[in-house]
């Protein structure tokens, strides 16, 4: 039994739990990946659902590879 949500976002195998609820207009989050065009493809996903408007880029932060998405107002 798995314990990955429907929105969770996990592009290389690991569930990464985003508090969509909390993403208010004007906000981001990093999500680290090596996988890039899977986290983009998961992140667009759980937006279907929500109806936010987002704009994703890949980056490197602290090091680390991955996706910053913002809420646009």
């Amino acid at each position: 039994m798995s314990n990955t949500r429907l929105i969770d976002i996990a592009p290389d195998g690991i569930p990464i739990k985003v508090e969509w609820d909390k993403f208010v207009p004007g906000s981001s989050v990093f999500i680290p990946a090596i996988n890039t065009v899977k986290a983009v493809n998961h992140v667009v996903r759980v937006n279907r659902f929500t109806k936010r408007n987002i704009i994703s880029r890949v980056t490197i932060e602290d090091g680390k590879y991955g996706v910053r998405v913002w809420r646009k107002k």
